[in-house]
């Protein structure tokens, strides 16, 4: 469906919401969505530092626990 909207198609779409919207209210609309972006951005690579942390402290930790000391004979 969407195969068959040309380049005049969209700029006819873009006309009819700037249109129905106003100028103002379309550019706030695209700043919130650029802003969403750029949070869902920023959790995805936190998310990716978290899972790298907790791999360099897992294998950090690769002594032994000492046992307990048994009697020698």
């Amino acid at each position: 469906m969407l195969n068959n909207i040309g380049p005049m198609g969209l700029l006819l779409i873009a006309v009819v919401v700037i249109v129905l919207f106003g100028r103002g209210k379309v550019s706030s609309l695209m700043g919130e969505v650029g802003k969403g972006i750029t949070a869902f951005k920023k959790g995805v690579n936190e998310g990716k530092e978290e899972i790298e942390q907790e791999k360099v402290e897992a294998a950090r930790d690769v002594t032994p626990e000492e046992e307990p000391e048994k009697d020698k004979v």
